[in-house]
């Protein structure tokens, strides 16, 4: 129910506390009729008599009521603005650039990751990613899309008369005197476009590995592998899994005066002080490659490489792994175990695999439970009754009797076998553990961990 259009001046005609107060939501009126949406505990006794229209009703679940209710200042604020916006009669200039700093300010408040503006019918959809999950937090006539996406290529030095091409770039806004970096994607659509702002929340990368949410056995296992002066450590897990937090927390653990650390990255999302990161930047021929086969030169002790994305980037990750680094790297696989068959499926050599490859961490994301209402839906938990975001993780320590199964090219469930021989906690017995500790629900688990 999401995906309506609400005309919002209703709630300041008939006054937002008489809806607060009925756990009623006002969706539209005209001459004869008032449309309402209601709920089982909405206050319905002598409705009739405070309203002289027709009134139509339809029932939806309380917390769906609940959250089309919340931020209900904001919301008669955006709609005013959105309305402004699209007006002939003002210079709107003015009235977009503030809807647009009023949408990410609701944006940080809910710690939404993104934001999605897309067309769905004659309607434009602000979507917020918030923990992982979508979710509609406010929409407006498709007519605003137009000037919205004008203005967001404007301030970001993107060309607005291009909407046949997909364009990316950045900005930045001063909110409340913080300045908060935005990256920018448009996409064309068939009819139309869609624009994602990603927030640029230096939180994330200021997060210690103690803020990770891992286990104390896993986070210890990862502890002693940062003590290491040379040889290769890998995250792994899906896009959204978190790994690039993990690895800058792990960065962040790394750091010091008399390290040189050089990183390598598509793009660079964060800056941290005292660390030499490198950008991908293929339009001037600072290609990913170019920049591995010089890196060395540069005498590091610690190489952080964004993703290991084919044989070349895994091929220089174990080059210097051997020559006395330590790298840190990225590689999408489902679980710890399977990163080996990844490795040699990207034809690495089993001697070189074997002698560098120290330790695989494999992670998810998994809900918490809010703590604000211990989950039964509130306005900081946006009524979905999870807030926040756990690290399921299972650690791969790769031992002699593992190294040399990997040397020897043994097949991958001889390692599952000793694995299982040595009792290895998987994400899932990290996860049934999380649940026992009531941070969060089986089913959530076995939605993050599905392999």
């Amino acid at each position: 129910m999401n995906n309506i259009l609400i005309d919002y001046n209703l709630f300041t005609i008939y006054g937002k506390e008489y809806f607060l107060k009925h756990k009623i939501v006002p969706i539209k009126e005209d001459d004869i009729s008032l449309d309402l949406l209601v709920c089982k505990e909405s206050k319905l006794t002598n409705i009739n008599n405070d309203f002289n229209k027709v009134l139509k009703f339809k029932e939806i679940e309380i917390n769906d009521l609940l959250f089309l209710l919340s931020f209900i200042d904001i919301k008669i604020n955006l709609y005013e603005l959105a309305k402004n916006s699209i007006s002939k009669i003002n210079s709107n200039d003015l009235f977009v650039e503030k809807f647009l700093k009023v949408i990410v300010n609701l944006c940080i408040e809910t710690r939404a990751s993104d934001i999605h503006i897309e067309k769905y019918s004659k309607l434009v959809l602000f979507r917020f990613r918030v923990d992982g999950k979508l979710k509609i937090f406010f929409t407006f006539n498709i007519e605003l899309l137009k000037v919205l996406s004008s203005h967001i290529k404007l301030i970001s030095n993107l060309d607005i008369t291009q909407t046949r091409l997909p364009q990316d770039s950045r900005f930045s806004i001063n909110i409340n005197n913080d300045i908060y970096d935005f990256r920018v994607s448009t996409m064309p659509t068939i009819d139309s476009e869609s624009i994602v702002i990603r927030i640029l929340d230096k939180k994330n990368i200021n997060k210690s590995i103690e803020d990770l949410g891992l286990s104390t056995n896993v986070f210890s296992i990862l502890k002693d592998a940062l003590k290491l002066t040379q040889g290769l450590i890998l995250i792994t897990g899906p896009t959204g899994a978190g790994k690039t937090t993990t690895l800058y927390s792990i960065l962040q653990e790394l750091n010091s005066n008399e390290k040189k650390i050089i990183t390598v990255e598509d793009p660079i999302e964060y800056k941290i002080d005292s660390i030499s990161q490198i950008a991908v930047n293929t339009k001037v021929g600072l290609s990913f490659e170019l920049i591995l086969r010089n890196i060395l030169r540069q005498d590091p002790d610690i190489i952080f490489i964004g993703e290991i994305r084919d044989k070349f980037s895994l091929d220089m990750a174990l080059q210097a792994s051997l020559t006395g680094h330590l790298v840190l790297a990225s590689i999408h696989s489902n679980n710890a175990v399977e990163t080996i068959s990844r490795l040699m499926d990207l034809n690495a050599d089993p001697f070189l695999i074997s002698s560098t490859l120290k330790l695989v961490l494999a992670q998810r994301l998994v809900l918490n439970y809010c703590k604000f209402c211990d989950a039964k839906g509130c306005e900081k938990c946006n009524y979905t009754k999870y807030y926040d975001r756990s690290c399921l993780a299972e650690v791969l320590s790769i031992d002699e009797n593992i190294s040399s199964m990997i040397f020897k090219k043994e097949d991958i469930n001889e390692i599952k076998k000793y694995l299982k021989s040595i009792n290895f906690k998987t994400m899932i017995d990290d996860g049934k553990q999380k649940v026992s500790l009531n941070i969060t629900s089986i089913e959530e688990v076995f939605k993050a961990v599905n392999y």
